[in-house]
């Protein structure tokens, strides 16, 4: 007798229908660490929940997740009521949860507050101790696994910004006993060395306990003594590790750290070219300017008749002259209509004018005599006429 096969699908669902008959799975009451926690977008909560042995995925409808009084984060203890059922797509089980409540937190994410509040208090997030990104590096370090999509990602993303560019991958284990040590070494062996200058120390998302060697206190000591500048790109964009408020600047992704450590060349060039243009015209403009400014100087009149300005000012100047001379002239007029009237008015003063009228002057040693009163006799005389002159004595 020939047995005939079944589908996956036919299998799946056979099973989800075994699941959905147990009433027991049909409302379950759960508790466990949350991890792998992810809020999408239609509103949709995707989280696992595990304890030291194992874990289960999860399923938080948003219908359901509007009953919640708190935040889920990754490193939470929750107690979670629901339903276990199949994904028969994937032929996965998972729970179903129809509600949700804070069970405390798991001890990764108290020992990563605990870290994170007292390096903060030390100051090794401060702003002043971040180092500057050089503007174009000539060697970059990369801290992370030598397989996987992180190394890939990072040569792609680099190698496509700048063909040039030159990357020093020094391997190290991104998650496990003993990484953290281990990627503490490989920055202070960087920087001993000087292998590059700028280091990405970086890796995919995942779990707390994933990412937990990037919050350990020995990585982030080593960031921060680092004398070479240091991007954290560790996890995806909602992940946020110790490493990624020590270090000098902090990228959502190993690609996006790529970006930022890499000048892109191409960009870089089109702005150069469009400067080179910019400047061009401008320089176009300003000789079409000086040009303009020039042509109107050759066309003016200086320039054509270059004497034009002397002979205007000759002109002035005999203008000047004529004025002044015309001036002096009437001055000089002036000044004679006054001597004449003046002496005019002396002369007609004069005594000898006086004489000329039969008049005579009676003088002595003294001088001139007015009264008759002063004459005495035997006195000498001297009497001046029109025309001369005679002595005479008083009788």
């Amino acid at each position: 007798m020939k047995i005939e096969p079944i589908t996956v699908s036919q299998l799946n669902k056979y099973v989800k229908d075994k699941v959905a008959e147990d009433e027991y799975l049909n409302n379950v009451f759960v508790k466990g660490e949350i991890s792998n926690f992810k809020h999408h977008y239609t509103g949709h909560m995707y989280f696992t929940l595990k304890d030291e042995k194992s874990l289960i995925k999860c399923i938080m409808f948003k219908s359901q997740t509007a009953t919640l009084n708190f935040v889920p984060k990754d490193g939470m203890k929750v107690n979670v009521l629901g339903t276990v059922s199949v994904f028969e797509r994937d032929g996965v089980y998972q729970i179903y949860c129809k509600a949700m409540q804070e069970d405390g937190v798991g001890d990764l994410y108290t020992k990563y507050q605990e870290l994170k509040k007292k390096l903060e208090l030390e100051g090794l997030f401060d702003e002043k101790y971040k180092k500057k990104i050089p503007f174009m590096p000539e060697k970059i370090g990369v801290l992370t696994s030598k397989t996987g999509s992180v190394i890939r990602d990072i040569i792609n993303v680099s190698t496509r910004r700048n063909p040039n560019v030159y990357l020093r991958l020094y391997p190290v284990p991104v998650q496990g006993e003993g990484a953290g040590e281990r990627i503490a070494d490989a920055i202070k062996f960087m920087n001993k060395n000087k292998l590059a200058d700028v280091i990405i120390l970086a890796r995919g998302g995942g779990s707390l306990e994933d990412l937990w060697p990037f919050n350990e206190e020995v990585v982030a000591r080593a960031i921060f003594e680092s004398k070479i500048p240091i991007i954290s790109a560790v996890g995806h964009e909602t992940d946020f590790s110790i490493s990624d408020f020590v270090a000098d600047l902090r990228a959502p992704t190993p690609s996006a750290a790529a970006e930022l450590a890499v000048t892109d060349v191409y960009e870089l060039k089109n702005k150069l070219f469009n400067y080179e243009n910019r400047f061009r015209i401008i320089l176009k403009k300003k000789l079409e300017i000086m040009k303009m400014r020039f042509e109107k100087c050759m066309n003016s009149r200086f320039f054509k008749e270059p004497m034009s300005l002397t002979n205007d000012a000759s002109v002035k100047l005999d203008n000047g002259v004529k004025r002044l001379e015309n001036s002096i002239k009437a001055k000089i007029k002036d000044y004679k209509i006054r001597a004449v009237e003046t002496m005019t008015k002396i002369d007609m003063m004069s005594p000898l004018k006086t004489l000329s009228r039969g008049y005579c002057l009676v003088e002595n040693e003294n001088g001139i005599i007015k009264s008759s009163k002063k004459l005495k006799k035997d006195m000498i005389i001297n009497i001046k006429f029109e025309d001369g002159n005679t002595d005479a004595k008083i009788i």
